[in-house]
């Protein structure tokens, strides 16, 4: 557990910077610079595009981990790399020809009246799409060789940094907003040009012109996952995606920015996985059970204790957060932040779950869970947004319930197949705590009189510093005072053992 823990920490350092990055953009410069009908627009596309990519990648990012560890020779994994770098652009040159048919369909489908603006940028779509699979492909040949921190300062803080920056552009007037698609998707094409260059500086391999002997167990392995990638591309954005289809575009941005807001827990789960999945894969195909078992229970208590006090931070101060909009419309947006949250949080329990599921004989399970999932988000969606009217909680709540089901299916899955559970005497405890301590800061902020600085109220600001101090005291205090995980007694141990000198 070494090795994940020590990039993990690392890769949790970079997207908690590029979440930080993530909220300036968000909740300052977007309503600000932007303008809420842009930024809704800016939404839909990218939305859209993380819908489609799945499909031009393959699902060839999710094969690199599954079989580079299974070839025993330096000549079969570089047959295998050279056989997948081009596996993209059979899907994306015909898309590509075929997208006045796609541009069509997205007007007439997804678009109502208030919202055809958007036909202009339609094609940014597909560019960024593409753009978005190699760039996956490259970041899992660096996965495979252990090395995932250059790909996910690319991954995570890359995007946020240049929205910063191009945002800032807009607000000095040096192009318009109607530009700002322009230049964010070239952004995403130049992100993966430097990821394809850190790929073959971490490994080069000699190329060949032939495909590995286990050619038709990778495509049927690969034809699974894509359909499964799809569909779970489709429980992530599929409500972005629907919302211009009854609302104004602005609504996409007010529920964007509560989503965001919510999957500020998950940051952890993100950099673990990317350092579990390899190794998940490693001890499946070397049969070492005891070794995966161990990954599952120490990855779903390290995850749930970290994103159990982000969980709670978060809720406890989005309402002084929603303060600082300067659109009242961002500000009804608290019970998407909590039902997003605690979605993030029950599948961030699960732990390596989902590697163990993808990276085993069982792979072919993912695609009718993912289209299951897709197939029931789709109705809930539909149901509570359209048909009951629930408005943006009625997506929230379709999500939660989505993942909360069907993470229960793929919990009792692993259980059957493997007889393990990510489950420790531990687990309950910790569930406990978290209980706990969000009942006890939920319903109360401190009271503090009217603060401005230049015109600009930062009450909101200190009562949030405030509060979440006094609430990382006490999570803190009472892990350690449980020994809830060994892994974090060891870190703090060292920390300590640092101040010391």
């Amino acid at each position: 557990m070494g090795i994940v823990l020590k990039q993990s920490f690392r890769n949790t350092i970079i997207i908690y910077s590029a979440f930080l990055i993530g909220g300036i953009n968000t909740i300052v410069f977007y309503p600000r610079f932007l303008g809420k009908d842009f930024y809704g627009m800016v939404v839909f596309l990218l939305s859209a595009s993380n819908l489609i990519m799945p499909l031009t990648a393959f699902g060839i990012q999710y094969t690199i981990v599954k079989f580079f560890s299974s070839y025993t020779t330096k000549r079969e994994q570089d047959i295998f790399l050279s056989s997948v770098l081009f596996v993209p652009l059979l899907i994306a040159l015909p898309l590509g020809y075929f997208w006045d048919y796609m541009h069509d369909w997205i007007m007439n489908s997804l678009v109502n009246e208030d919202n055809k603006y958007i036909k202009d940028y339609t094609f940014n779509i597909y560019l960024v799409a593409v753009a978005c699979a190699y760039f996956e492909l490259f970041y899992s040949w660096t996965k495979v060789q252990l090395q995932t921190v250059f790909g996910n300062i690319l991954k995570e803080l890359w995007n946020r940094a240049v929205i910063m920056i191009l945002l800032l552009a807009v607000f000095f007037k040096v192009f318009l907003p109607e530009e700002f698609i322009f230049y964010l998707t070239l952004a995403y094409a130049l992100r993966t040009l430097v990821m394809m260059g850190h790929a073959f500086y971490t490994y080069l391999p000699k190329f060949y012109f032939k495909l590995p002997s286990n050619y038709l167990e990778i495509f049927k392995y690969s034809f699974y996952i894509i359909l499964a990638g799809s569909a779970g591309a489709i429980l992530i954005d599929i409500d972005k995606v629907m919302i211009p289809g009854k609302d104004v575009i602005e609504e996409a941005a007010y529920y964007s920015v509560a989503v965001f807001i919510g999957s500020f827990i998950e940051a952890p789960s993100r950099a673990m996985t990317q350092i579990l999945q390899p190794l998940t894969s490693k001890s499946l195909n070397a049969f070492n059970t005891k070794e995966v078992e161990s990954l599952y229970k120490k990855s779903s208590i390290n995850l749930l204790l970290v994103g159990g006090l982000f969980f709670i931070l978060v809720n406890c101060g989005v309402h002084e957060l929603f303060k600082l909009m300067p659109d009242k419309g961002y500000s009804g947006g608290e019970l998407v932040v909590l039902m997003i949250s605690l979605a993030k949080l029950t599948s961030m329990f699960l732990g390596s779950n989902g590697a163990i599921i993808s990276n085993s004989k069982f792979y072919k399970i993912t695609m009718p869970l993912a289209v299951g999932s897709s197939l029931f988000v789709y109705y809930l969606n539909t149901l509570f947004y359209f048909d009951m009217e629930l408005g943006t909680d009625g997506l929230a709540l379709a999500t939660l319930t989505t993942i909360f089901v069907f993470n229960l299916i793929k919990l009792w899955f692993v259980n059957y197949k493997f007889s393990i559970t990510p489950f420790t005497p531990k687990s309950f405890h910790l569930f406990l705590v978290i209980v706990s301590v969000f009942s006890m800061f939920y319903f109360w902020n401190f009271s503090l009189p009217e603060i401005k600085v230049a015109h600009f109220s930062i009450a909101p600001i200190v009562n949030i510093v405030l509060k979440s101090i006094l609430i990382t005291i006490v999570y803190v205090f009472l892990i350690v005072k449980l020994k809830i995980s060994n892994e974090f007694d060891d870190l703090l141990q060292k920390f300590y053992t640092w101040q010391s000198k």
